[in-house]
């Protein structure tokens, strides 16, 4: 990226490698609406690509409606499951047990 005191100041989230003193080229080559890959990640085009300062994630297209109610249900068990070990009545008998089917000691 350029800009950097710029862009640090801003509201909008940018994430970068690196910054430099040079601008984009706006006149060479390139190509819009073709597969990319970055690190090994090929996106497509229409894929959501989200990201934050722990890194990205790629979900395809045709994947985005079932993932997305996936992750609304995942987030409401957190929820329901916070809640239970804020008021103490978060069920942890599984870790011990799990733990012993393991080899691992347990104290009581």
């Amino acid at each position: 990226i350029r800009d950097a005191g710029f862009i640090r100041a801003s509201a909008f989230p940018v994430y970068a490698a690196g910054v430099t003193h040079r601008g984009p080229y706006k006149d060479g080559p390139g190509e819009i609406n073709v597969p990319i890959s970055i690190d090994g990640m090929v996106i497509e085009p229409g894929d959501l690509v989200i990201g934050d300062e722990d890194g990205f994630l790629c979900v395809p297209f045709d994947d985005v409606e079932r993932l997305l109610a996936a992750a609304h249900q995942k987030q409401e068990a957190e929820t329901v499951m916070v809640a239970a070990i804020a008021d103490g009545t978060y069920d942890r008998s599984w870790v011990d047990a799990t733990l012993t089917k393991l080899g691992c000691f347990v104290e009581e």
